[in-house]
């Protein structure tokens, strides 16, 4: 049974992905996003990490999807502004992700059979996370803060590029018709 919930969850949120990327309408792909978040969160669930659960709930579904649905809306985007060529790196990055994965299954077997042996036993979750996070795991967890401001500086940059470039040509003509 757990099989097939691992295999549901992980489907749904390979699929979700892809339309995430694909999809042309911003909008559908933030939802496809809320979709793979909830199944992500699910997948948590069948780990026994409910409080990870929760979190990714309410921090990814519910606070980072909302902030870049206002940076998608502040963006503005044109129509010929709002889609590159995105394929071939799409694909190559989607190749690396799966020869990782057939990697990883052939070297140490199923990850649904390794899931028991992460369950937390005697201490809490979080008290279990807290301490894997800020002793094993701290050069990682900066490094992922350092990209999230980085992150945060570009989507600055990209929304206030007019202040940088000067005014644009629709200004130009405002100015000129008055």
């Amino acid at each position: 049974m757990s099989y097939l919930v691992f295999f549901y969850l992980a489907t749904v949120i390979a699929v979700t992905a892809v339309l995430v990327v694909l999809l042309r309408n911003p909008i559908y792909s933030a939802l496809s996003l809320l979709v793979l978040f909830f199944h992500v969160a699910g997948l948590y669930v069948t780990l026994h990490a409910e409080f990870l659960a929760a979190v990714q709930i309410l921090v990814y579904a519910g606070a980072i999807l909302v902030l870049y649905l206002f940076v998608v809306m502040l963006l503005n985007l044109k129509a010929e502004d709002r889609y590159h060529n995105q394929l071939p790196v799409a694909a190559f990055l989607g190749l690396m992700a799966l020869t990782e994965v057939i990697l990883l299954v052939l070297h140490r077997g199923s990850p649904v059979a390794s899931t028991e042996e992460f369950a937390v036993s005697s201490t809490g979750n979080t008290e279990s996370i807290g301490e894997v996070l800020y002793s094993q795991y701290l050069f990682p967890f900066e490094i992922a803060s350092l990209v999230l401001l980085v992150a945060m500086i570009g989507a600055i940059i990209l929304a206030k590029k007019d202040l940088l470039t000067g005014p644009s040509d629709k200004d130009h003509r405002e100015t000129a018709s008055t």
